[in-house]
């Protein structure tokens, strides 16, 4: 009697965490889905219920559906749309698996959301306009994601940027949602950011410019689970480049893996952007072909 080849594959019916895939919403980022985050993802959804429960403990009804990045989240039906699975599997994703630690950054999230009035704060447009000239949302990297620029070196005073600190995080954490609200979590869930440094000298580095960049690093850290793709640092002068490992320990060896700390110039940049982002979708200062911010 011959036996099975070692890498002969298991039948279907010997899979049950394939079986619930196959019988659910799918789209194309949870078809890229492992099992063993299918197997994570169903034990994360059962705990939907205590998350919310403990996120809003003051609501009336503390089961009521939640829009989160623009994707409803109900806790008696997680299963009905594939963009809710995308969203919580991130959450896994930045703990490494873990249930509870997932459970644990999921609460924490929807309760800094609801203190920091994240939605109110994300129409804000006289925030934005406040802002305008330091960043924004431009264009899409070749896989779809959307990009976007903070242009701290465009100030001709750097530090009245960071003057007031809180104003500057509220500022930022607009920015961030501003990009998410462009994530379809159907075929992307990330985004490129791209943090312009030129003509950023040390004295620009005050008590509150690392204030503010400790507070930002701590809130996506934190509170935006997996959606940076990559992260591009340009125009950075050699002498400067040691600053950014100093928030090193701040950063998960996940998200280090993402940073890339470029030189000034626009072939330079060019050449690090380029295989990232198509030439019509980037600004032409910076190699591509694209109106300038």
């Amino acid at each position: 009697m011959s036996t099975p080849a070692a890498d002969t594959p298991a039948p279907v019916e010997d899979s049950p965490v394939l079986e619930v895939a196959e019988s659910e919403p799918q789209n194309p980022l949870t078809k890229k889905f492992t099992e063993k985050e299918w197997e994570a993802l169903r034990e994360l959804r059962a705990k939907l219920p205590y998350i919310f429960e403990t996120s809003f403990p003051d609501k009336q009804d503390k089961l009521d559906p939640v829009n989160l990045w623009g994707i409803p989240i109900d806790p008696s039906n997680p299963v009905g749309d594939a963009r809710v699975s995308v969203v919580l599997i991130k959450f896994l994703r930045a703990r490494d698996l873990n249930v509870e630690n997932a459970t644990n950054m999921m609460v924490s999230t929807l309760k800094w959301r609801e203190e920091f009035k994240v939605d109110e704060l994300a129409t804000d447009d006289a925030l934005w306009e406040a802002f305008s000239s330091v960043g924004c949302v431009f264009g899409k990297d070749k896989e779809g994601r959307p990009i976007t620029y903070n242009i701290y070196g465009g100030q001709k005073d750097t530090a009245a940027v960071f003057n007031d600190v809180p104003k500057f995080i509220r500022w930022r954490v607009q920015l961030m949602e501003r990009g998410i609200a462009l994530i379809d979590f159907v075929n992307v869930d990330s985004m490129v950011q791209v943090h312009d440094h030129e003509g950023v000298g040390l004295r620009s580095h005050t008590a509150n410019t690392k204030a503010a960049a400790t507070q930002a690093t701590k809130i996506f850290q934190d509170y935006y689970p997996e959606f940076l793709s990559k992260k591009f640092y340009i125009n950075v002068p050699a002498y400067m480049t040691w600053i950014f490992w100093l928030f090193k320990p701040l950063i998960s060896a996940n998200t280090l893996a993402k940073l890339n700390v470029v030189g000034g110039g626009t072939n330079t940049i060019g050449a690090a952007l380029l295989p990232v982002i198509d030439a019509k979708e980037l600004p032409k200062k910076y190699g591509g072909e694209a109106e300038d911010l």
